[in-house]
């Protein structure tokens, strides 16, 4: 499969497809949105949001969060914002997030099962990760946006007039909730 995605990479470049995406790295709407990696999103979030290449930064993970407060999703908020001139942060969840019901006990279950050695999870741990919370998912993306937009809203590096808010957004539709501004 990757070796199609670089033939079909080389077809682009040598037919210079690449031209209508052209814009700066500064986002025109002075936005940066964090929401999930989910595939389903990545056309249907900025078509549902009327978003074009150049409109906003776009920072995606497992379940659309902040683990950590000093983490990349923290560090890529203040990059935006001090170095690109995001004024604004959309945080997006999605419904039927596959990050909901996740959990430590779950994951490690999982990674044994695909030859990870209990060796190395236990190294891991000595090490100071505390799989539970790091691999933790939630129960309810209303209150995980919401969980977010506070650590964002309250992170001590973050501008008070950034305005940070919080949606959910319908997997299959594209309807967005706001559920915290």
């Amino acid at each position: 499969m990757i070796e199609e995605i670089l033939a079909y990479n080389k077809r682009f470049v040598e037919e210079k497809a690449y031209e209508k995406y052209v814009t700066s790295k500064y986002p025109d709407k002075k936005i940066a949105i964090l929401t999930c990696m989910d595939t389903r999103l990545v056309e249907l979030l900025p078509a549902a949001l009327g978003l074009k290449n150049g409109d906003v930064k776009m920072i995606k993970n497992a379940g659309g969060v902040v683990t950590e407060p000093f983490g990349s999703v923290i560090r890529s908020l203040l990059v935006a914002i001090f170095e690109l001139g995001v004024e604004e942060v959309m945080v997006i969840g999605h419904t039927d997030c596959g990050v909901k019901h996740i959990g430590g006990d779950m994951m490690t279950q999982m990674m044994k099962e695909r030859g990870i050695s209990q060796h190395s999870i236990d190294l891991i741990k000595y090490c100071g990760v505390d799989f539970d919370s790091w691999l933790a998912g939630f129960d309810s993306v209303e209150k995980s946006v919401i969980d977010t937009v506070d650590t964002i809203r309250n992170h001590p590096l973050i501008p008070k007039d950034v305005r940070v808010g919080g949606y959910v957004i319908h997997s299959e539709t594209g309807e967005l909730t706001v559920i915290c501004k």
